[in-house]
């Protein structure tokens, strides 16, 4: 019996590996699981290539927030390499131009030792569903993001203004889609998930209920049984 293909998940914004915890370990089990970084390049081309050469020849592939935006790059790339793509939480379009203007003072705060305040004041209120888990989360995501440091804050900053709308690529890309998010997502709204499973010839749209921004560690298990159904297709 074959082996399943490799699954390769890409992080958010400030997010390392320990956004999937909870899928890593259900899934490692069934399949090899890989959590690629993305924060070493400021373009998503080279964020993208750069999970190319780290990832397995054939793969499948699932992204959250600009883990999602490097997926569909990855995509763009290399679509054979591809065997299906999950968008969770995301944005297949260009950046807005009202987005973009605030990128430029945030990295400036951050640059001048202000990361902590702009996770806090600016980033964190547009992540997470009321819950009795948030506190704990919004925790881990400013743990995550002193990991890994202004620097990386300004590379995916600058990589995120300047990234190429991918709405075409979903259009061009047979294999199975899964468009997931929180209802409750304020920063990637359910709407955006809408138009990526229309656009996708083989798309499923699935919206967690009671999460927001983050729904791998908010609703760990709907959103690993929403990921399990996706491989199986």
């Amino acid at each position: 019996m074959p082996h399943p293909e490799p699954l390769v998940l890409l992080p958010g914004m400030m997010c390392d590996a320990r956004l999937f915890a909870p899928q890593v370990a259900a899934l490692s089990a069934e399949r090899a699981v890989m959590v690629a970084p993305i924060h070493h390049h400021d373009t998503t081309a080279a964020l993208a290539d750069a999970v190319l050469a780290a990832a397995p020849a054939r793969f499948a592939l699932a992204g959250l927030s600009m883990g999602g935006i490097v997926a569909m790059e990855v995509v763009a790339r290399a679509p054979g390499r591809v065997t299906r793509l999950a968008c969770l939480d995301t944005n297949s379009e260009a950046e807005r131009a009202e987005v973009a203007a605030r990128r430029g003072p945030q990295m400036e705060k951050v640059a001048a030792g202000g990361l902590r305040a702009v996770m806090r004041d600016e980033m964190k209120p547009n992540y997470l569903a009321d819950g009795p888990d948030r506190g704990a989360i919004l925790d881990l995501c400013m743990a995550m993001a002193e990991a890994l440091g202004p620097e990386a804050f300004a590379r995916q900053s600058r990589a995120l203004i300047a990234r190429p709308d991918r709405r075409a690529t979903l259009r061009a890309f047979p294999r199975p889609v899964l468009a997931l998010c929180g209802a409750e997502d304020a920063l990637c709204p359910v709407h955006r998930h809408e138009t990526i499973a229309g656009l996708a010839p083989d798309a499923e749209l699935v919206v967690i209920e009671g999460a927001g921004h983050l729904p791998t560690l908010e609703r760990p298990e709907e959103t690993t049984a929403a990921l399990r159904g996706w491989l199986a297709r």
